[in-house]
């Protein structure tokens, strides 16, 4: 490709696969309503322009290629451009079919399950790297180490985060397949966890004969998936503990399988070698990241975990880090996980001393006044946990004010709570 334009390039899998392009030489263009800052920047010294705001100007008349989000639909505001596309000819793909085309050509190990991608494949990019093996990397958010959520390599290995959701991850061709754990989510497209394991099977099934899927065999949701698998099983949980900059149980877990796919995809790497990268490793945005003190002294985390289980491992984790009173501000992301998960939500927040939850998240959906912030406030609350529905403004006010040296804030959730965490730093 000569030339490929990127209709909301700002998202994180997208502006990933824009560096990926621009690196095979292709001329990149793109386009998002509002970018964020961090990954705008990150495009610009890269030598990517992006437009503000979408428009059929933004879509160069000589595009071979319009890659487009799953944010881009006809009503939305970037429409326009993908029906420029077409009057233009230049062939659409969305993010997801543009990736798969990319693992095809490549010898892809793809790490999918519902927590810890974006963390096992930062770790898992940096093991091969480290070792000398220069893979290609797509990862879910900015990985430290990097400076990005892509790393450039030389060899045929590409390591890339796998999306489950409306069973993306059948788009991509791996050779190596990382189940890290599953769950039920994306309650808007999966209406059971027994759907959600259809997708997994399939994916499964897809990895070849002299390929491997590193997994826990015996967690009782992963069972079922691999009984057509014709690939090798690998059971991560028989690697060692290691020792990590980043706290928490969950984070071991994603060391062990990063360790137990690196050993597949590179059998020539050595234990040392994996213990100094697991151990150097300084994790992704917004996955714990300590982002620094109040002007009262509180030390403030933020926290990408949106899933009842991530939010109550992560919150375990920081209690631990803690001596003083753990203040928790929460996004909710959809209304559908919100409502479906609602029961494993309320009992989530038991380490945390006060929890004020934000008006949830809506993304691709509409309310239909089934439930609300102040409705999970509620139920949390029954379980003994102070929460109250809040406003960004109100979180900011509360949190600027009553936690001081020795407590703790973490600011969780997928959508963009973090400009809180951010706005309580740089208030000194």
């Amino acid at each position: 490709m000569k030339k490929v334009h990127f209709i909301g390039i700002g998202g994180i899998g997208m502006s990933a696969l824009a560096q990926y392009y621009r690196d095979q030489g292709a001329a990149v263009s793109g386009s998002d309503r509002d970018p964020s800052q961090k990954v705008h920047d990150m495009l610009a010294e890269r030598g990517i322009t992006v437009a503000v705001g979408h428009g059929p100007e933004n879509v160069p008349a000589d595009a071979e290629l319009a890659v487009y989000s799953d944010a881009v639909v006809e009503g939305s505001e970037g429409y326009v451009e993908r029906l420029r596309a077409r009057e233009l000819g230049i062939k659409e793909q969305s993010y997801f079919e543009a990736l798969g085309d990319v693992s095809k050509g490549k010898r892809t190990v793809a790490v999918a399950g519902t927590h810890g991608k974006t963390t096992t494949t930062g770790m898992l990019a940096k093991i091969l790297n480290d070792a000398g093996e220069s893979p290609t990397a797509i990862v879910g958010s900015i990985v430290k180490d990097f400076g990005s959520n892509y790393l450039h390599g030389d060899s045929d290995i590409l390591v890339v985060e796998a999306d489950e959701y409306r069973a993306h991850l059948l788009h991509l061709s791996p050779k190596v397949l990382v189940v890290n754990n599953l769950e039920w989510d994306h309650t808007d497209f999966y209406p059971s966890l027994g759907a959600l394991q259809e997708t997994f099977k399939k994916a499964v099934e897809a990895v070849p004969t002299d390929g491997a899927i590193v997994t826990d065999p015996k967690n009782p949701n992963i069972a079922p998936i691999l009984a057509g698998a014709k690939a090798r099983v690998i059971d991560y949980t028989k690697e060692r503990v290691y020792e990590l900059r980043l706290p928490g149980e969950f984070n071991q877990m994603n060391a062990r399988a990063a360790a137990a796919a690196a050993r597949v995809a590179y059998p020539a790497v050595t234990d040392s070698q994996i213990a100094e990268s697991l151990a150097a490793f300084e994790g992704t945005w917004r996955r714990f990241e300590y982002k620094g003190k109040t002007a009262h002294g509180a030390d403030v985390y933020d926290d990408y975990a949106h899933h009842p289980t991530a939010v109550k491992e992560t919150l375990h984790a920081l209690r631990a880090k803690a001596s003083g009173k753990v203040f928790v501000a929460f996004h909710p992301h959809l209304y559908s996980r919100t409502k479906d998960l609602l029961g494993e939500f309320a009992t989530a927040f038991g380490d945390a001393g006060e929890v004020l939850i934000a008006p949830i998240y809506a993304a691709r959906e509409v309310d239909d006044g089934s439930i609300s912030s102040a409705i999970l406030a509620e139920r949390i609350s029954r379980n003994g946990t102070v929460a109250r529905a809040a406003t960004f403004d109100e979180i900011e006010q509360a949190f600027k004010t009553e936690p001081k040296a020795g407590d703790v804030i973490m600011t969780m959730g997928a959508g963009d709570i973090y400009k809180v965490a951010d706005a309580l730093v740089s208030q000194k």
